[in-house]
């Protein structure tokens, strides 16, 4: 049996994997019901796109196609890995950064 609060989180969480933008709508629509599910996805998808952002920009510096595709595949990998979790409705933290982006993310809730 699953709990309440997820099935009642899993919109928002789902919402917060679709570009930053929902990533945003997904915080203010999260703000009054304080949803515990939604506000965790929510710190990860948030965490994938502005580090997507930060590391892209000095990635694209390299001349290198190899090493562009590589880093797009990787945050590929992370986003559907993040999303699949709120579709199924599990709190999994993505693999490496996870735990880094509960951490500084840490007060949206």
């Amino acid at each position: 049996m699953k709990d309440f609060s997820v099935e009642e989180g899993k919109n928002i969480a789902i919402i917060s994997y679709i570009t930053i933008i929902g990533a945003i709508i997904a915080i203010f629509m999260n703000n009054d019901k304080k949803n515990t599910f939604a506000a965790f996805h929510i710190r990860q998808a948030l965490g994938i796109f502005i580090s997507f952002f930060l590391l892209g920009y000095f990635i694209g510096y390299f001349d290198s196609w190899t090493a562009t595709s590589a880093f797009y595949i990787f945050y590929f990998v992370l986003w559907i890995y993040g999303f699949l979790g709120a579709l199924q409705g599990e709190f999994r933290l993505i693999p490496l950064l996870g735990a880094q982006f509960q951490k500084i993310f840490k007060n949206i809730n």
